[in-house]
C-alpha cells in the first residue's frame, strides 16, 4: 500500500519515500530515501510534495513507502 506524495499531510521527516530528483524529471527515474525537511508551504502540490532527504538530495515525492 503506498500513498501519494501529493499531500503534505501524509509527509513527515523520518519516512522512507521515492522522490523524482529535478533532473530526472524527464525520464521520471525516482531515488529512495529518508525525508529530512518538507520544501512545500502549500497543504498540496499536483506534482509533488519538494522534500530535501537526510543525504541532502532535493526531489519531489511521487511515492511514500509503506513499512508493512
Amino acid at each position: 500500500m503506498t500513498k501519494s506524495g501529493q499531500e503534505r499531510k501524509n509527509i513527515k521527516p523520518g519516512m522512507e519515500v521515492d522522490i523524482v530528483l529535478k533532473q530526472d524529471q524527464r525520464t521520471g527515474k525516482t531515488t529512495r530515501g529518508i525525508v529530512k525537511d518538507l520544501l512545500t508551504k502549500s497543504p498540496n502540490h499536483p506534482h509533488g510534495i519538494k522534500v530535501r532527504l537526510a543525504d541532502g538530495q532535493v526531489g519531489r515525492v511521487v511515492e511514500i513507502i509503506e513499512k508493512s
